[in-house]
């Protein structure tokens, strides 16, 4: 019997992939803030690891753009494919090892449950795979998942939320241990650790794990709290943190668990808020890239990832553009574990 391991974020990665911002996509009313938002993120990453960029056109003076922004020729590849948004997270391959070969997994993505157009998102993977863009197999998986919606701590235990892999407009038909069977014969998890409770105002995505709750070692979790009791996120991410604290590692251990402080509110031009926080942190390598907002809860945010990430260098990126489109850093990046030796 073949044997499946779905590798934490901290696991060695050979690259990280981005969807470049269309100027006639969403984004095109913050395109030039939200392009140097991905300069930025392209930068940090190819210090880091390889990176693999998907753009709609133009490929070449994306290319010299990048270049000049001093990411190295020879850790960038760029594809010139059609697409539909910027998420990456959720349109590019889930890597799983298979007897410990990488297998890319392409799962369905339908924009979040038919909330967005995704036709172009839901074929990128594949059609990657037909340009020679991976070294390893590209498998098709007709389940809906979305790579925002899960976490693993690399040992068999998968963090997510009932409210998106539960949500009927995924996967109609399933119930919680169809789905759980699923993740258990695809990403070879032994256990799904489901969180009822936890959301972000202005999220659409219906309450990606990584906007919330991040594994940041095999017993640690960085959670979005929220301290203010006039919040409206007050309730319900209390209401988080006390399933969080409820949890148990494989060996029944609690988790230690890391409190990240929720940032001013920041509304669009229609004064609704957007889904700022801190938990979409990517880890790359030797390094943890962490969105900030030009708040003072920015450095305490800071701080207290470096509790949990003592040996990595942790590297803030300005979002503030780029959460104008309800994501932020994770979201748009998805990394591609490295080979194991």
């Amino acid at each position: 019997m073949s044997r499946t391991v779905l590798p934490a974020e901290w696991a060695p990665q050979s690259a990280v992939m981005l969807t470049w911002p269309r100027a006639d996509g969403d984004f095109a009313r913050w395109h030039d803030a939200v392009e140097r938002n991905f300069i930025d993120i392209a930068r940090a990453v190819s210090r880091h690891a390889h990176l693999h960029v998907n753009v709609a056109e133009q490929a070449d003076g994306l290319r010299r753009k990048l270049l000049a922004a001093g990411v190295p020729g020879a850790r960038l590849r760029i594809y010139q494919l059609p697409n539909d948004d910027v998420w990456a997270r959720d349109h590019g391959p889930i890597t799983v090892f298979r007897d410990g070969k990488r297998v890319h997994l392409d799962f369905r993505f339908n924009g979040w449950g038919g909330k967005f157009p995704a036709t172009h998102d839901d074929a990128l993977t594949g059609r990657l795979a037909a340009l020679g863009a991976f070294a390893h197999p590209v498998e098709p998986v007709d389940f809906v998942l979305e790579g925002g919606a899960i976490d693993s701590d690399g040992q068999g235990s998968l963090l997510t939320t009932a409210r998106c892999l539960l949500a009927p407009t995924r996967n109609p038909g399933h119930d919680r241990l169809g789905i759980e069977t699923r993740l258990r014969e695809t990403l070879g998890v032994a256990r799904v650790l489901w969180l009822e409770h936890g959301e972000l105002i202005g999220d659409d995505t219906d309450g990606h794990i990584d906007t919330l709750a991040r594994f940041c070692d095999a017993r640690t979790i960085a959670y979005q709290a929220c301290e203010d009791a006039r919040d409206p996120h007050f309730a319900e991410l209390a209401a988080m943190r006390a399933e969080l604290e409820a949890l148990r590692t494989r060996d029944g251990a609690p988790y230690r668990l890391i409190p990240l402080p929720l940032p001013a509110p920041i509304l669009d031009a229609d004064g609704r808020r957007l889904p700022a926080g801190y938990a979409n942190f990517l880890i790359v390598n030797d390094a943890v890239l962490v969105p900030v907002y030009g708040d003072a809860a920015d450095r305490v945010a800071l701080d207290r990832l470096r509790s949990a990430f003592p040996h990595r260098e942790l590297l803030p990126i300005d979002c503030r553009a780029l959460i104008h489109q309800y994501g932020s850093l994770h979201c748009v990046t998805m990394q591609i574990p490295a080979a194991p030796e």
